[in-house]
């Protein structure tokens, strides 16, 4: 059956053909099992795509993908002993038990004119000796390496039985300039570090930038006109608004779970109370009261629940509160203070940057405040925010000063189990990183 896709505003159209006869029952156990912490990689071969320079580079980006998830190992391609063709239909599965292959990616890829492609891959599991994935596009050439991310993710699923999350993107605050005039811009990019774009000059600072959720929109806090305020931005247009002036700082925005509504805080008086915002009739409605500081607030992912992090109790601690403000209470009680929570995607965690005793960490615990985990700590680390299937956390992490310099913060990707610590490389400095959903087919 052929469907068209249709991809985000700002990207080339895609199309996806699901090839039915590809698909066959798989009888064999590969799998990886991703809930028991640290897994052994899948040994994985990953041969170009027959038919042309692009099937390589195509493949290269889907080998990339999966490394980096720590899951799968991908074998040298000098290794190989078979060369897969456009004319392979099955291979010589004793061949790739020899280089000690699990899995084993065949395809091709051709040229349909017009500047279109089509890009057909096969999954196979080599000691099953079957086939247990299949699919075909057909694409613009210039969207190829959104078309190896969608591989990656379907080889990933596949896999592990859960969603990927390569066919994403991050926005994050670019940050080069000397520690006393530090410039920061908005910038965007592939959660691979690819397609960076830098979306603001610098001239005004901006900070703590959330996509919505359906990354064609994101919120952050402008220091335009030197009043900081919240502002929404539209990424295909570049048009941008402030969403009101109001007595005192706006600040620590987030789209609701269907995109309707922020909550943010406004800090007037000496207390920070956090409002939510309908986005239609720009209706204001306050949430928390009292004398204290209640920030960073995050949606779950049904929208019933609000997690937030408050001084109410003495010390910047985490609470929950249902979405209208009520039957507020507290969930961290471990040592030291939390803070910039954000709810998983899946529900079941809550991350976020604890200090205590002088370091930083970024944890998760689970909605009721049990089970706390630290994964990561450093000199400065903060900031957390979940890739679309929650299984990989996003933060900024900076070193202490060395020779009198201060360093600048840099990004990076830890898994939900602990394992698996990668630096992001960008082109300068970064904060405040905000994964985006998986982008719209």
């Amino acid at each position: 059956m052929f469907r068209e896709r249709n991809a985000m505003r700002f990207l080339p159209a895609l199309w996806l053909l699901a090839i039915l006869a590809y698909a066959q029952p798989a009888q064999a156990t590969l799998h990886i099992d991703i809930t028991q912490g640290h897994v052994e990689p899948m040994p994985i071969a990953l041969p170009a795509l027959a038919g042309g320079d692009i099937g390589g580079e195509i493949m290269q980006v889907v080998s990339a993908d999966l490394e980096r998830s720590g899951l799968f190992k991908p074998i040298p391609p000098e290794a190989f002993i078979e060369k897969i063709t456009k004319d392979t239909v099955m291979p010589r599965f004793a061949d790739w038990r020899q280089i000690n292959a699990a899995a084993l990616i065949t395809g091709t890829v051709s040229d349909e004119g017009g500047g279109r492609l089509r890009v057909a891959f096969r999954l196979w599991d080599i000691y099953g000796e079957e086939q247990v994935a299949g699919k075909e596009y057909h694409t613009f050439e210039s969207n190829w390496r959104r078309i190896a991310h969608i591989i990656a993710d379907e080889i990933y699923e596949r896999l592990t039985g859960e969603s990927g999350y390569f066919d994403s993107r991050i926005v994050y605050i670019a940050e080069s300039g000397l520690a006393t005039h530090r410039i920061k811009r908005l910038a965007i990019m592939d959660q691979d570090g690819e397609n960076h774009k830098f979306l603001t000059d610098g001239r005004v600072l901006v900070l703590t930038p959330r996509f919505s959720p359906n990354s064609q929109e994101i919120l952050y806090l402008s220091y335009a006109g030197r009043e900081p305020r919240v502002y929404l931005r539209d990424l295909q247009t570049g048009r941008e608004e402030s969403l009101g002036t109001f007595k005192g700082m706006s600040f620590a925005p987030r789209f609701s779970n269907n995109g309707d509504s922020i909550i943010m805080s406004i800090a007037d008086g000496g207390n920070t109370q956090i409002y939510r915002m309908d986005l239609r009739s720009r209706q204001l409605i306050r949430l928390t009261s009292g004398d204290s500081i209640n920030t960073s607030p995050s949606y779950s992912p049904d929208g019933s629940q609000i997690v937030f992090n408050s001084d109410r109790g003495g010390s910047q601690q985490l609470y929950v509160m249902n979405a209208d403000g009520g039957n507020v209470h507290r969930i961290s009680f471990g040592d030291g203070r939390y803070g910039t929570p954000v709810w998983s995607p899946r529900g079941d965690l809550i991350a976020f940057t604890k200090i205590s005793g002088g370091t930083f960490y970024i944890g998760v615990m689970r909605p009721d405040g049990s089970g706390e985990r630290l994964l990561s700590n450093g000199w400065l680390e903060e900031g957390p925010s979940w890739s679309p299937n929650g299984r990989v956390i996003i933060f900024d992490r900076q070193s202490p000063p060395s020779n009198g310099q201060e360093a600048p913060p840099y990004l990076y990707t830890i898994d939900v189990t602990g394992y698996n610590l990668r630096e992001v490389i960008t082109p300068m400095g970064a904060s405040d990183p905000a994964w985006s959903p998986l982008l719209p087919l």
